[in-house]
């Protein structure tokens, strides 16, 4: 990545492991290699966490229904998740970036951006540490890993993506801001389906249409992340890497196509939410106490419910039975909901005697 060797410019790598939790299935199950599965619960309000490159052949991905998942593959073998096994897995990964940077921001079990514009390899090619990186994950774990180089986050999130699975890709500051014009916004990282559709009617299909589009009037209608999509249009986040990093909260929230109005769906939809606030608190060795169910209804009303225990989660189980007691209450709702958001608080660094090696990434 020679444009990348000014001192000026930043040099960010993200790794994103490749189907993760069903990767690791399929390692330690010869009988799944080569067979399309589903990590996940195969019961009427299962959903799955993850699919296997065999599986999304026939349309199956993650946060879908189980049921929807098993009528598009019939031939589909449901495998119940071991978060633990998963755990550990992203603790060997995580200590192999350690031997490289210690500027490391962990956005769930399997994925994290690098800083390593000063790296403690002295190296100068960004594009060779990932190779170096891919290739000391896969000979550690037997599992396979993408890369995106860019000289800022949202591009390194973005080239994660383009040669996938187990490759990489770069972009430049020089081809940034035209790769940036080219995409359609659909694809953007941080743009969901609601948004999407929403700039859809505002005349925005590509980051050009972005561009052209002034500050104020990004303000107006998104609001706080204005000023992001005015920047990323532009090929520009001035984000930073942030490492050993406690928030006061993780969230996630998700609107819907259509409104709900039953209890199934509303928990099915909520499964894939709860595993990626989880997964953040588990790859930061982060608890929580505090847990805060959003709901916003067809009207665009929105009430929450909020729970506190005494002690740090012990673990995603008992995430999922609170806001499965939380949500029961709401129903029957008294209008469709539109919009579902799990958010956890009162966060602390976890205290680890059995597994000091996980603080190395930080």
């Amino acid at each position: 990545m020679n444009e990348m060797s000014a001192s000026s410019v930043r040099k960010i790598v993200h790794i994103d492991m490749d189907a993760f939790y069903a990767s690791v299935e399929q390692r330690d199950n010869q009988d799944l290699r080569g067979k399309p599965i589903a990590v996940g619960g195969s019961a009427a309000r299962g959903v799955v966490a993850a699919a296997s490159y065999e599986a999304r052949a026939y349309g199956v991905h993650s946060a879908m229904p189980s049921v929807t998942a098993k009528r598009k593959c019939l031939e589909l073998i449901f495998v119940a998740p071991r978060f633990d096994v998963y755990k550990a897995v992203s603790q060997q990964i995580r200590e192999i970036f350690a031997e490289y940077t210690a500027v490391i921001e962990p956005l769930s079990l399997d994925e994290a951006y690098l800083d390593v514009t000063h790296n403690l390899k002295g190296m100068e090619i960004a594009t060779e540490i990932a190779l170096e990186i891919r290739a000391k994950i896969k000979q550690t774990t037997g599992l396979n890993a993408s890369a995106g180089i860019s000289y800022n986050k949202f591009l390194a999130k973005m080239a994660s993506d383009l040669n996938k699975p187990n490759g990489q890709a770069v972009i430049t500051p020089k081809n940034g801001p035209a790769f940036v014009e080219a995409l359609p916004v659909k694809k953007f990282h941080g743009v969901g389906p609601a948004t999407a559709d929403k700039m859809h009617r505002l005349g925005i299909d590509t980051g050009a249409d972005l561009k052209g589009k002034t500050l104020e009037f990004l303000v107006e209608h998104f609001g706080k992340s204005g000023p992001y999509f005015h920047g990323i249009a532009r090929g520009i986040d001035e984000r930073q890497v942030k490492p050993n990093r406690v928030r006061k909260s993780v969230g996630a929230e998700d609107t819907f196509s259509h409104d709900l109005h039953a209890y199934e769906p509303a928990r099915q939809g909520l499964q894939p939410l709860i595993e990626k606030v989880w997964g953040y608190c588990e790859a930061n060795a982060i608890g929580a106490k505090t847990v805060t169910l959003k709901v916003k209804y067809a009207d665009f009303n929105q009430i929450t419910r909020s729970k506190t225990v005494p002690t740090l989660l012990r673990g995603i189980t008992e995430l999922e039975e609170i806001i499965s007691l939380m949500l029961a209450p709401i129903f029957p709702p008294r209008q469709g909901i539109r919009l579902l958001g799990i958010t956890l608080s009162s966060l602390e660094r976890r205290a680890s005697r059995t597994e000091p090696q996980l603080q190395l990434a930080f």
